[in-house]
């Protein structure tokens, strides 16, 4: 895949998968820029940076951005776990808030430039919960399960301006987010053993699979949830 003369703003690329997203495209060729509260010294060399609170006003991102945007990858998340009688309605509200009206909010800054490029991808992050029952999840998987919605809309309404919409939904990954949830030699081990291909996920898993949905090779693809779960969402193998 070649990255030659595109333009991919990532949206929370300062660690976890966006920063493993961010090395991925810098090394097949892409100019990045990045939008987020902080910066990262592991950044390869050139990459744009904009200090951006998805929550706050955007309007300093349609002048950071180039004319002709190839890709935008929302990569803004949040990991809420908690019994069902101790999540508070503000719980609901801020996961709904980051990860629904955040990545629509960028979309709508960035949609001119999108379109400008002639062709260009757009790519969500959901989750293996949005789709799976699991217990404590509630809140992020209601939130979650916005961005599916989101993503498929999108995907019908920008087919006629040649703007693709996918999403990928990962299973646990090893990233700052789910740093309580991996925090111990037996929580990895417990963590590993949940998923059928016997481990948890990493940064790259998830950046390689975006990469794709970034790149020319998927051109056809649009409007769908790509699990990146190791079976989680969908085998049963302990039967």
């Amino acid at each position: 895949m070649d990255f030659s003369n595109k333009n991919i703003l990532v949206v929370g690329g300062s660690s976890g998968i966006g920063l493993a997203l961010i090395k991925d495209l810098v090394e097949k060729g892409a100019t990045v820029y990045n939008a987020s509260r902080t910066s990262s010294e592991e950044w390869p060399a050139g990459i744009k940076h904009l200090n951006l609170d998805v929550l706050e006003k955007l309007d300093d991102l349609t002048t950071f951005l180039p004319t002709e945007l190839h890709g935008l990858v929302y990569s803004v998340g949040s990991i809420t776990l908690k019994p069902f009688g101790r999540v508070s309605e503000d719980d609901f509200i801020n996961d709904y808030r980051l990860n629904v009206i955040g990545a629509a909010k960028v979309i709508q800054q960035a949609l001119k430039n999108l379109k400008a490029a002639g062709a260009s991808s757009i790519v969500l992050i959901s989750s293996v919960a949005a789709q799976t029952g699991m217990g404590f999840h509630s809140s992020i998987a209601a939130a979650k399960a916005g961005v599916e919605g989101l993503t498929k809309s999108l995907a019908a309404e920008f087919s006629a301006i040649k703007v693709r919409v996918n999403a990928v939904a990962p299973s646990l990954t090893d990233t700052r987010l789910a740093a309580s949830l991996l925090n111990s030699d037996d929580k990895k081990a417990a963590s590993a053993k949940r998923h059928p291909l016997g481990k948890y996920g990493n940064p790259e898993d998830i950046a390689a699979a975006i990469t794709f949905l970034l790149a020319d090779e998927s051109n056809w693809i649009t409007g769908q949830i790509i699990n990146i779960d190791g079976g989680m969402g969908s085998l049963r193998t302990n039967l």
